[in-house]
């Protein structure tokens, strides 16, 4: 449930057991964040409609939203609609780093102090951009459930209002906005796949589109290693993880909450779980093919839809890439772990006889199969080592696994050098 007293809630004309978000809480959000948020282009893609067997698909770019996230449209709602007195005491919120951002960024637009508490997974570059935007931040936790408890007791103690990341009306309604936006953009929508972390976004987006279409399809996504929205959604009652393990901070939740529950219970058709791997490959195609740069939750969506989970043949179909807060150490690790998944990227051992001047005809022979050399470095010697060849470890990157396997064996080859093992084996 929310955390601001009823006072300070908009009144409701909703009546006992209906939704706690509806499609008029959202179109009143989009007022308040007019000026405030950018309207994120919807980009379509013939690939992902091909590899997905999609007719359409069209992508929300969130990720070029303002702070880097969707997280800034539920901040603001929620933060505007404060009471001055309680706008004075400042707020406080616990994040992985976007909701982080959003609350700090509606923070210096509102003129309110914000305290944000952050678990020690959040990414260096979310931590700094949240410091950045004006924000108090503290680092508590290994996970957000520890950081959430602290920032609740911080709350208690100093009176400071807790903005919670997805648990509250007025954040659900404004995460809704990008589905009205979507419908907007992309009118013959069928469906939208959504990553799910606590659940605010999928609600919100839920809400928005069911009331323009009760057909249109909304399908969660999670990682295998935090997926406890299906289990909960099945079972009818909220199922809660022990832990969570993934690569995808951003929705590293462990379970919905009751406003997010509530409302995914009615909004969701389906959750489908995608695995960390599948995660890279979807933030690497990104890259590639959509030339956008996106986190690894922001990627999940994609995931999902490249899954064979997904059925969506025919269908014209959304997909909302939520975040891009990533830093480029960490992208560019994922996309190297995606080329690897794709068959595009080999990791190589050598042994080279007469080091460093057999290395430049490594280098020809890659040149001339028309790959590329993306690193090379002397190796640590092994037991399983020649004393008298020098180890070399190299990583190539060529259009497909056939391909590396024929620069590998033109290495093999080579006078004065052996492939002694490689990561296409």
């Amino acid at each position: 449930m929310s955390d601001r007293p009823e006072s300070d809630r908009p009144e409701s004309d909703q009546s006992p057991g209906e939704r706690p978000v509806t499609v008029a809480d959202v179109e009143e959000a989009q007022e308040r964040l007019a000026g405030v948020v950018h309207r994120t282009p919807l980009d379509t893609s013939r690939t992902f409609a091909e590899l997905s067997g999609a007719a359409s698909v069209g992508l929300k770019l969130e990720n070029v939203q303002r702070t880097g996230s969707f997280k800034i449209r539920g901040a603001y709602n929620a933060m505007s609609q404060l009471s001055r007195e309680r706008r004075e005491r400042g707020v406080v919120t616990a994040s992985a780093g976007n909701h982080a951002q959003g609350v700090a960024l509606a923070g210096d637009l509102l003129d309110v102090d914000v305290t944000v508490v952050v678990p020690e997974i959040t990414p260096a570059a979310k931590i700094a951009a949240t410091r950045e935007y004006g924000a108090d931040v503290v680092v508590e936790g290994d996970i957000y459930e520890r950081s959430y408890e602290y920032a609740r007791e911080h709350a208690a103690e100093t009176g400071e209002t807790f903005v919670h990341p997805f648990d509250d009306e007025a954040v659900i309604a404004g995460q809704g906005t990008v589905g009205l936006e979507l419908l907007d953009q992309f009118p013959g929508l069928d469906t939208v796949f959504v990553a799910i972390g606590g659940g605010g976004l999928i609600s919100g987006v839920g809400t928005a589109v069911k009331a323009h279409d009760p057909a249109i399809r909304v399908v969660g996504v999670q990682p295998e290693g935090a997926f406890h929205a299906k289990p909960s959604l099945d079972a009818g009652e909220i199922h809660e993880l022990d832990d969570v393990d993934t690569v995808a901070d951003g929705i590293a939740d462990t379970r919905l909450l009751e406003t997010t529950f509530s409302v995914a219970r009615e909004v969701v058709d389906d959750v489908v779980s995608v695995t960390d791997l599948e995660i890279a490959t979807a933030v690497t195609l990104l890259a590639e093919r959509a030339k956008t740069v996106a986190e690894s939750a922001g990627a999940a969506p994609l995931a999902g839809l490249l899954s064979a989970e997904a059925d969506v043949a025919g269908d014209d179909v959304g997909v909302v890439v939520s975040g891009g807060n990533v830093d480029l150490t960490e992208h560019a690790a994922l996309t190297r772990i995606g080329l690897h998944e794709l068959g595009r990227y080999a990791d190589a051992r050598l042994a080279l006889d007469g080091w460093p001047a057999t290395l430049a005809d490594v280098v020809g022979v890659i040149e001339s199969q028309g790959a590329e050399l993306d690193h090379v470095n002397r190796a640590r010697p092994s037991g399983d080592d020649q004393p008298n060849r020098t180890p070399v470890a190299i990583g190539v990157e060529g259009s497909g696994a056939d391909h590396l396997r024929g620069v590998l064996a033109e290495l093999a080859s080579l006078d004065g050098a052996s492939v002694v093992e490689h990561s296409l084996e």
